[in-house]
């Protein structure tokens, strides 16, 4: 992950990858090294293993993988940086909802 990422912090890219229904990573460079990976700031998906965990992956597969994001990172959680990202000029989470994906977990990041 770029150490520049901080708080209010601009990056953009194709989503290259999608571990579940909030997290992503977001390719701003050549390889795996430049890779940011993302946890939503303004979607929380359940865990895989969750009811409605995988279909929350599917759905945020079908939006986002090969697509190019534009991120603001808010926080750091864990090795993840915590964005709100948006898909032409609309946010990933509210795209999430409006496809029917669901909602709701354990924690907050």
């Amino acid at each position: 992950m770029p150490s520049q990422l901080g708080l209010g912090s601009r990056f953009a890219g194709p989503v290259v990858y999608v571990g579940d229904g909030d997290s992503l990573c977001v390719a701003v460079g050549q390889g795996p090294g430049a890779w940011v990976e993302v946890r939503l700031a303004d979607f929380y998906a359940p865990e895989l293993s969750a009811p409605g965990g995988r279909q929350a992956k599917a759905v945020l597969e079908n939006l986002a993988k090969g697509r190019r994001v534009e991120c603001v990172a808010q926080h750091r959680s864990y090795d993840r940086v915590v964005s709100r990202c948006t898909l032409g000029g609309v946010s990933l989470g509210d795209r999430m909802r409006a496809a029917g994906a669901t909602e709701g977990g354990n924690g907050r990041p």
